[in-house]
């Protein structure tokens, strides 16, 4: 018996990283997840990686109709959504004085935008008792070089957890956040290159106490607690999962 028998649950950019291993772990934990990317190849890697506990609906969370059909294709299942795992979101990383419009529209086209549709979009469909998980960053209480509009798009992120936490509460849907540290995915090669990324995943090691990136199946069973009944008096808060990177 898993932890989420019988549920119902969404994990927005999961075709790799931690978004893969969070539908995974649901997915192993008794849960049907449907799985949404903008990689259409990766995401149908991801699910056959899962097999018949998974669906996949290929589209970007900073836009509607994309969204539409995802939740069409969940509100077709009948059973409601008892899991979202708003977890989409990328990094354009760039000093204050290269920081271009194009840089700050997709940051938070896709961290607050795509998170704020991906929630409300789903909310007529959520479960009585549901939980709904926000990915952070723990890059959203510091003040990094370059990571200046990443970092505001992950406050923002937080934000919205507390308040629809708070405003939601009357149907008992659950609403917390999760804040990784430097977890080792291909982020990396995407947002600094393939030829700097080894270095770059070295130079974020250095920073975490326990001398090593954390992985994203450390993230997912976190993931999973806030999914579960385990977590049933949980509400609103954020879980660090860094390494202890914030604690030292």
């Amino acid at each position: 018996m898993g932890m989420l028998d019988g549920k119902t649950a969404v994990v927005t950019g999961a075709s790799s990283g931690i978004g893969l291993a969070a539908a995974q772990r649901l997915a192993a934990e008794g849960a049907h997840v449907f799985l949404t990317g903008r990689r259409a190849s990766e995401l149908d890697a991801a699910v056959a990686s899962i097999g018949s506990a998974a669906t996949a609906v290929a589209g970007d969370v900073a836009e509607p109709a994309d969204l539409d059909r995802l939740y069409d294709a969940v509100r077709a299942r009948g059973r409601g959504l008892d899991v979202l795992f708003a977890n989409a979101g990328g990094a354009w990383l760039a000093p204050l004085e290269k920081a271009t419009d194009e840089d700050y529209e997709q940051t938070f086209g896709t961290n607050v935008r795509g998170t704020w549709l991906s929630v409300k979009k789903a909310v007529p469909l959520l479960n009585e008792g549901a939980s709904v998980i926000f990915n952070a960053s723990i890059r959203a209480a510091d003040g990094w070089e370059n990571f200046g509009l990443y970092s505001a798009s992950k406050a923002a992120v937080r934000s919205l957890a507390r308040t629809w936490a708070n405003e939601l509460k009357g149907r008992g849907i659950r609403v917390n956040s999760i804040s990784p540290g430097a977890i080792d995915t291909p982020a990396p090669d995407r947002v600094v290159g393939a030829e700097a990324a080894d270095a770059f995943r070295v130079q974020l090691a250095a920073g975490v106490p326990i001398g090593r990136l954390g992985r994203p199946e450390e993230v997912a069973a976190a993931v999973a607690f806030l999914a579960s009944a385990d977590s049933s008096f949980v509400y609103g808060a954020n879980l660090d999962i860094d390494g202890g990177e914030h604690q030292f």
